[in-house]
């Protein structure tokens, strides 16, 4: 059976110039990072290459990168980190109410120790007004936390904008990026953001490691967890030299491929978007249709239940989603879909296809073929 994998924005495979870089951690890469002997030596320069090639993808500084272990982690450390710290200037934290369940429920936590946190509205395509970012700044405002491209739509939000608001207002702006990672590129100045979010694994990383952007001159977070000076003791623990390696490496090509990666993504996407929507009718294409990821659809099929698309077509070799990873699988409808005033019909009937570097034309043709059938065999119960 023919096996397509559409599903990137839930993770992706792992790059295939990792592979000759993985034998000498069988070797002489063991040593741990913070020992200064040889071994450790060789490790911490590995993991120092690794800083600066992600810093470069980015347009940041080495000194602002914190290897963590995810995105989520990532998030907790910079709005816990900045929630904590700051707590005694104020305790207002403003968000939307599309982000990610590793930021929503951060924010719930917050809220359960005393933060007062506003959740902006999005409207129908699941976009945020900066106005309405500045007027609900208020005395207390202590952190902003807006992501940059949603996990689910593919909308791609002002962040750039709100960043600015963020400046004049003189409150500090995190932004979740992890999506927009390998998708956009990225120039952490021009975005006038603080601190923001990444995660290895959704660009061609492994899993279990993520990185934090810390802005210089951020100071006075308070740490998580407590231990060790490693990764300026935000992220304390003998570092995982493996994974930022690898992390480093896949920023090293990412730099290179990103405007390639780009175009084909944005080709296919439409190509695909046209050979289904020229032969399934019923169709409601969700999130913002101009400013959205290049590789992201995310589509209503009147009539079906989605989970039961993806049951078929998961059968005949094809793999989407019905939603984001982290809730798939679940009775509850999407949150983001939700928030963007879609009825219950449209949400149950959603589907997320997202493509990404090694999508092949072919793969676009068989999914062409398929997906068209599957619905109709579907309306047809």
């Amino acid at each position: 059976m023919r096996r397509v994998y559409l599903d990137y924005n839930a993770t992706t495979p792992l790059h295939p110039k990792l592979k000759n870089e993985i034998e000498p951690f069988f070797d002489y890469l063991f040593g741990n990072p913070s020992s200064t002997h040889w071994a450790g030596r060789l490790a911490k320069e590995k993991i120092e290459e690794a800083r600066l090639n992600v810093a470069k993808l980015i347009n940041a500084k080495p000194d602002e990168i914190i290897f963590t272990g995810s995105g989520t982690e990532s998030s907790n450390i910079a709005i816990k980190g900045i929630a904590f710290g700051f707590r005694k200037k104020g305790n207002h934290i403003i968000s939307t109410t599309v982000e990610h369940p590793c930021v929503l429920n951060t924010l719930k936590y917050l809220e359960s120790k005393g933060f007062e946190v506003t959740y902006l509205p999005v409207d129908s395509i699941g976009q945020i007004d900066p106005e309405e970012v500045k007027r609900a700044i208020k005395k207390e405002t202590i952190l902003i936390t807006v992501m940059y491209a949603n996990n689910e739509t593919g909308t791609v939000l002002p962040v750039k904008e709100i960043g600015k608001i963020a400046r004049e207002y003189e409150v500090i702006f995190h932004s979740d990026m992890v999506q927009a990672l390998g998708k956009l590129k990225i120039d952490i100045e021009e975005l006038n953001v603080d601190l923001a979010s990444f995660s290895g694994h959704k660009a061609y990383a492994p899993k279990g490691i993520g990185f934090l952007y810390v802005r210089e001159g951020i100071s006075g977070m308070e740490p998580l967890t407590h231990g060790g000076h490693q990764e300026k003791g935000l992220r304390p623990g003998t570092e995982n030299t493996l994974g930022i390696v690898t992390m480093g490496i896949c920023a090293a090509s990412l730099m290179e491929e990103i405007d390639r990666d780009i175009e084909r993504m944005e080709n296919m996407r439409k190509r695909l978007l046209e050979g289904i929507t020229k032969c399934v009718d019923g169709i409601t294409l969700n999130g913002d249709q101009e400013r959205r990821l290049p590789n992201t659809i995310n589509l209503s099929f009147d009539g079906i239940e989605g989970p039961n698309l993806l049951s078929v077509l998961d059968s005949l070799g094809i793999a989407i989603s019905s939603g984001a990873a982290c809730t798939s699988g679940k009775s509850s409808l999407s949150h983001v879909l939700l928030a963007m005033g879609l009825p219950e019909e449209k949400i149950r009937s959603a589907v997320r296809i997202s493509l990404g570097k090694f999508t092949e034309e072919k793969d676009i043709d068989y999914a062409i073929s398929v997906i068209p059938s599957a619905v109709k065999r579907l309306r047809e119960r």
